[in-house]
């Protein structure tokens, strides 16, 4: 057996698709852009290039991009002023600040002072909470990206064991918590393992659908994995150059081994990458809409 390859670049090109004419509908019948000001503190490279992706992401879909680069000594009070302005701004519909932030400044204040109905990142608690007792209004992205793949592959939950390898607050907990709600795409019976999970192979090889969020390359081996299992890999790890200067990615999954053994895998790169940046463009689109709604 030679797993399915479920292509998050696929998918995440079908749903930009749809965004786009909602955008261009909320433009002609409403006379609203949808608009995400985005702030980048700091010079690090990786959080550069994310934020880079985000603005291009905006100009393809016709989306109002407010970009702030700041540099590395911008004081805390100077960051929370910048989006209390935003907060008050109608044309703002998504606020994001790029994580990490430079060590003087409180990352959690700075979340938690993002208003929650421009908070299309999903982290505050107040959409921690809608989320968990599944009334939310933005589901985070990244795992939202994994029950969009699994949905638009057509990979039933509902009754299915999926087991979630990492408990981080940005993909192993919500994804965990959406997938168990009694809602379609989800009603799965949901088990978390974590770096104290005593005999983790013997609970992994239980999993209808395993979803890997350990943040360590490569750790999923074929046969911590039942035969026919579907494989959803959240990792991505820089492990070298390939000849032509590229830089050469992995995932939490051992790939061409597992390949072998699963039924359908996410490929890395190319899996659910893809569908973070897409599910950004929904929720700021959502968020627009939502102002409409009130």
């Amino acid at each position: 057996m030679t797993a399915r390859i479920l292509s998050g670049k696929d998918i995440a090109k079908d749903i930009r698709a749809e965004l786009k004419v909602e955008i261009e509908e909320l433009k002609e019948k409403h006379g609203i852009t949808p608009g995400l000001a985005v702030a980048l503190v700091g010079e690090d490279p990786a959080s550069q290039v994310y934020v880079g992706a985000k603005v291009k992401a905006c100009k393809n879909l016709g989306v109002r991009s407010i970009e702030e680069r700041l540099p590395a000594d911008t004081s805390e009070e100077a960051l929370l002023d910048l989006i209390a302005k935003w907060n008050e701004d109608p044309d703002v519909h998504g606020i994001l600040v790029q994580l990490p932030l430079p060590k003087h400044i409180d990352e959690e204040k700075i979340l938690l002072s993002i208003r929650p109905d421009k908070d299309v990142d999903g982290f505050h608690p107040t959409n921690v909470g809608k989320m968990l007792i599944g009334k939310p209004d933005f589901l985070p992205c990244t795992p939202h990206g994994c029950q969009q793949i699994l949905m638009r592959s057509d990979i039933e939950t509902e009754g299915k064991h999926v087991v979630v390898v990492g408990r981080s607050n940005i993909v192993g907990k919500p994804v965990a918590a959406i997938l168990v709600q009694k809602s379609k795409g989800a009603n799965a019976t949901v088990t978390i393992c974590h770096t104290r999970t005593k005999n983790m192979e013997e609970i992994t090889r239980q999993a209808d659908i395993l979803i890997a969020a350990a943040g360590v390359p490569k750790v999923i081996k074929a046969d911590m994995i039942k035969e026919g299992a579907v494989v959803i890999d959240v990792g991505v790890h820089r492990i070298g150059k390939t000849p032509s200067g590229k830089d050469k990615l992995c995932g939490d999954v051992d790939f061409d081994e597992v390949k072998e053994k699963a039924s359908a895998i996410t490929p890395v790169p190319g899996g659910v990458g893809p569908m973070t940046i897409t599910m950004l463009m929904m929720n700021t689109v959502r968020s627009a809409k939502m102002r409409i709604e009130k």
